[in-house]
């Protein structure tokens, strides 16, 4: 994994670790308080455009299963969580990195998910970029041009 940031709309920046697709990628930043279900939050068209923050620290622990999916494709833009999980899975399931890797959603792992989850909480949803080290000055011009949820046609 490599080096990541996560950047909010109102300049708050958050450091992690990449993982899925390593691009730049943007959307509206919500949170989810769901325990388990992660592949289907993934895939619920609701979440099209929007990058998920799982409040729940442990993520990834039982594998991923196309079975499980609400839809054909991944319709969240993005995930933020804090802990990934990277051990052994059952068989016949691949890995969440894996999963949105194959699928070209990106993600990031070691954020203080409940810092951000308290600070959308109290300054409303908005949108997001997350980002590989080096590319700060896309990242900003990204988000500054990213239109919000009620501006575009979903």
């Amino acid at each position: 994994m490599e080096k990541g940031y996560l950047l909010l709309s109102d300049g708050q920046l958050y450091q992690g670790m990449l993982f899925g697709a390593t691009d730049i990628c943007c959307g509206e930043l919500v949170f989810n308080t769901s325990m388990s279900g992660y592949p289907e939050i993934l895939t619920d068209p609701s979440y099209n455009g929007q990058i998920v923050l799982m409040t729940y620290p442990l993520i990834g622990n039982y594998g991923v299963d196309d079975n499980w999916n609400e839809s054909c494709g991944v319709n969240a833009t993005a995930l933020v969580v804090k802990r990934l999980y990277q051990g052994p899975l059952p068989p016949g399931r691949i890995s969440l990195d894996e999963f949105l890797k194959r699928h070209g959603r990106c993600a990031i792992t070691e954020v203080d998910t409940r810092d951000l989850t308290l600070h959308i909480r109290r300054n409303g949803s908005q949108n997001a970029v997350i980002f590989p080290e080096g590319m700060d000055k896309q990242a900003r011009e990204l988000i500054k041009s990213f239109p919000s949820i009620t501006e575009r046609d979903l």
